[in-house]
């Protein structure tokens, strides 16, 4: 086994102190090109390794970046997580994934475990379960690091956040529905526990009320958003003395089921009954019915999370200045929804 160098190895080997190879290895300004690579060749030769996490304690910066998400096995988190290493690897940091599994508990655990591999900052994406943590916010902002929310957010004072505008979403998605000739526009409402939830259903709700129908709350179900999920919305929906003549679903996997349990029970889409997502996963487009959806720009959302980063760190006056970005949607309608097109 090869024993590791020390920087005093190499400024023996090199007859200058070990502060200049510490200066050097650092790319410090004061010592000339030369001498650095002088060192750094030295340093490749005698097999030195710096020691990161020394090295981040002693300057107060990683170059890693937390990322937290409820969980990684989905298209838009895996988007957005792409889009914030879109933006920061060329800046130099690396970034460390966590998931929460919808557990605040974990959470709380991730958040901690970041602090003390001395991350430069955490971007996070607040699990269903979450409900104050202000003591671990302060913490974070304590260390002078940036903590940014982005989709899921909790409304904190002085904590920045990126997102998409789910009330206009909702309310473009209900609106294309009436347009199309819809009189009974039921909804399949997610977790209202989370407001990317309860503002999709604020805008289907509002867009009811602008264009005269009744709003009825038989029509509105909670879902999560699974297949499954939808299957049975579905059929509770369909088994109302007045059933509804259209779904607008807060998310893509229960507009999948609800399409699923209409077809099974010999429903035409959409000449009879339409359906609109939300998320516009990748599956949407490709189904032989391809369903409309509004989508949710999550690589956009992730670089847009990496650049509030940017401008917060490297201006520690901005550490604690709230900056809201919020996204605009855009709805794709296609064959489970477009009556007029068919």
């Amino acid at each position: 086994m090869v024993e590791k160098s020390t920087i005093y190895d190499i400024a023996k080997e090199l007859n200058i102190s070990a502060a200049t190879v510490s200066r050097a290895l650092n790319n410090n300004p004061k010592i000339s090109l030369a001498t650095r690579k002088l060192v750094e060749d030295t340093a490749a030769k005698m097999n030195y390794k710096q020691n990161k996490l020394a090295l981040a304690l002693r300057s107060g910066k990683s170059n890693n970046v937390g990322v937290i998400v409820p969980r990684i096995d989905s298209n838009f988190f895996a988007s957005v997580i792409r889009g914030i290493e879109e933006e920061l690897h060329p800046e130099g940091y690396h970034v460390i994934i966590c998931q929460t599994h919808e557990d605040q508990k974990r959470e709380i655990e991730n958040i901690n475990t970041l602090l003390n591999a001395q991350v430069d900052g955490i971007l996070l994406s607040i699990s269903n379960t979450t409900k104050e943590y202000e003591n671990v916010i302060k913490r974070v902002l304590n260390k002078n690091k940036p903590i940014i929310f982005f989709d899921r957010k909790m409304n904190v004072n002085g904590i920045s956040s990126v997102t998409i505008n789910d009330y206009e979403g909702g309310y473009a998605a209900t609106k294309h529905l009436i347009n199309e000739g819809c009189k009974r526009i039921a909804h399949l409402s997610g977790d209202q526990s989370l407001e990317i939830y309860q503002n999709r259903f604020k805008g289907y709700k509002q867009a009811l009320l602008d264009h005269g129908m009744k709003f009825n709350e038989d029509y509105v179900l909670r879902t999560k958003s699974s297949v499954d999920a939808g299957i049975a919305a579905a059929k509770t929906l369909l088994s109302l003395p007045t059933p509804p003549d259209a779904i607008f679903s807060s998310s893509d996997f229960a507009g999948l089921g609800a399409i699923q349990e209409l077809k099974e029970q010999g429903v035409k889409i959409p000449q009879d009954f339409c359906v609109v997502g939300f998320g516009n996963e990748p599956f949407t487009k490709f189904m032989e019915l391809s369903i409309s959806s509004v989508d949710q720009s999550p690589l956009e959302m992730g670089k847009m999370t990496a650049k509030v980063f940017l401008e917060q760190i490297n201006n520690t006056d901005n550490l604690r200045i709230e900056k809201k970005v919020i996204l605009v949607p855009e709805l794709h309608t296609r064959k489970s929804s477009s009556r007029h097109a068919n």
